[in-house]
């Protein structure tokens, strides 16, 4: 099997040891100068300048991974790591007869399209074996028969080893995905996985119909200093946004900033920058807005980079 890395997930960011700006034990940080109409001439510079491409109002553009949760799973800690990289292994013969074509839901109309086959469709879910877990036996030690003496030491938990997600069933059906034209229903394979509570989706849409994210066109000048750009967007649902904002290790609490237009929503964020000296890092903060309409079928742009936003759920 193959051994990639895991397309799923967050990476973490270690924070650096600042202090916040201007802020002692217990205190605030100060507030800094009102951004909104620096981030509004920007983020309307990014709205004028998005052109979607072939297949972006008329196709299917997926803007999420094809790899989908229908459901709470129920995570735990060994499952959540397992689900993030790929880690699985068949318990049943995979089907690798192609089915007919199938039928995308959007919220303004369908679309057929060739499906790949359960086999395909497993390939491009399994991304390998788990590697072995350095100090985490595959068994307990057998339990000690007496007191411990001086020298042993007493464990408080039973490890366990690292282990795939088990599919043991697969069946044709559909899964939401954020799309270029909004949330739509999407013929996936349903793998049934033992130690989750739902299935695993992979969408089953052959790669060939498959429209690709645009790249978005870049501002002729930096982003002003204050503002932040959005690295993804963590849930899309009605009118509300839930996205990532990249500061600085030593930024102040970073403010969503949001404009809304017909046809593109743009969003970023501004912070307080520190005055003194401090590591350039990167650092992942969560923020959320809501909108004065629904997202519907419209593109949410970085005001950054001006490019589209895909969806990876935290």
């Amino acid at each position: 099997m193959r051994r990639v890395l895991a397309l799923l997930g967050i990476p973490l960011l270690a924070l650096s040891a600042c202090a916040t700006p201007g802020a002692g034990p217990g205190g605030t940080p100060p507030a800094g100068p009102d951004q909104r109409p620096v981030f509004t001439e920007r983020a309307e510079e990014v709205a004028a300048g998005w052109r979607p491409g072939p297949g972006w109002r008329d196709g299917y553009v997926p803007l999420q991974d094809a790899t989908v949760l229908t459901g709470d799973p129920g995570f735990t800690a060994e499952t959540k790591t397992a689900f993030g990289a790929g880690w699985y292994r068949d318990q049943i013969p995979m089907p690798a007869d192609v089915p007919p074509d199938g039928t995308i839901r959007f919220p303004d109309g369908t679309l057929r399209v060739p499906l790949v086959s359960a086999a395909d469709a497993y390939a491009r879910l399994d991304q390998g074996d788990p590697p072995p877990c350095d100090g985490r036996p595959a068994a307990p030690d057998p339990a000690p028969t007496g007191s411990p003496g001086p020298d042993d030491s007493v464990s408080t938990s039973v490890p366990t080893p690292c282990v795939p997600l088990t599919v043991t069933e697969v069946r044709l059906g559909s899964a939401p995905v954020w799309t270029s034209r909004g949330r739509a229903e999407v013929p996936a394979w349903l793998f049934t996985v033992d130690e989750l509570a739902v299935p695993v989706a992979r969408v089953a849409v052959a790669p060939r119909v498959t429209g690709r994210v645009p790249d978005g066109v870049v501002p002729g000048r930096p982003l002003p200093a204050g503002l932040v750009s959005a690295q993804q967007l963590r849930a899309v649902e009605g009118n509300r946004i839930d996205y990532l904002l990249g500061v600085g290790a030593c930024d102040g609490p970073p403010t969503p900033m949001v404009l809304e237009r017909p046809d593109v929503v743009v969003i970023g964020g501004a912070v307080v920058s520190p005055t003194g000296h401090c590591t350039a890092q990167l650092v992942l903060k969560p923020v959320s807005v809501t909108l004065a309409a629904p997202v519907g079928g419209r593109v949410v742009l970085d005001a950054g980079s001006g490019a589209p936003l895909t969806v990876r759920p935290g």
